[in-house]
Formats: C-alpha cells, structure tokens, sequence
C-alpha cells in the first residue's frame, strides 16, 4: 500500500469532517465578596459570576458560618444575563463564611464549589 495516499486521505478526513461544538460547565468567574477576601463589614449579599448562563431553578448558593449554620437572608435567583447568581445574607458578625454553590448550565451540566471570605479584620 501506497503510505503517502494513506497519509494524504487521513489528512483529508480531519479537515473536512464536521467537528461537534464544544460543550462548556459553567466555571465561576469571579464573586463579590471575592474569594478569600476580608471585608471591613457584613456584606447584604453574595453575588457569584459564572461563564454559562445558569438555569434558575437547579441553582444554588448556601453560605454558612464557622458552625455550621446557614446566614442565608432568602433564596438565591439567577439575575442579568443569566450568568449571575446571588443570594442575600443575614446580618454577619466578624468570621470566616463558606459559600458553597451548585449550578446546572444551560447544556445541563452541573459544576460545583467552594470558597470563604471572612468579615472583620
């Protein structure tokens, strides 16, 4: 067999094959509180940015005290264009907080993660 037309129609079979889109999670982007900031006061909110749209309704964020114990102030909603999340906060004493958030994308996959802030100095 001739090597050189085995190379030249493989070559040709990658170019002109039709390539699947990328399929992409939605990765946090960035957070308000950032992550592993201080801030000087109780923040009213967390507010997380992700690289996907979100859907609504499979997307959360919890964020708990050094006990244990949820400071959410209500539910997280997905705000903007779709890539927002955010999630008012109780009143917060000096600490470290852990917020924990779990999204579906759009292309239905999840992600999830982690991350703390403390409040104080």
């Amino acid at each position: 067999m001739n090597w050189f037309f085995i190379i030249i129609v493989a070559l040709l079979n990658f170019l002109l094959l039709p390539t699947a889109p990328a399929l992409a999670h939605a990765m946090l982007d960035h957070a308000v509180p950032k992550v592993g900031s201080t801030v000087a006061q109780s923040p009213r909110e967390v507010v997380l940015w992700f690289t996907e749209r979100l859907e609504p309704a499979f997307s959360s964020i919890e964020v708990r005290n050094e006990q244990g114990a949820a400071v959410n102030g209500g539910k997280a909603t997905v705000i903007g264009d779709h890539t927002q999340l955010r999630v008012p906060l109780k009143a917060l004493s000096p600490g470290t907080y852990k917020v924990i958030w779990r999204v579906l994308s759009v292309d239905t996959h999840r992600t999830q993660g982690d991350f703390t802030f403390r409040v104080g100095p």
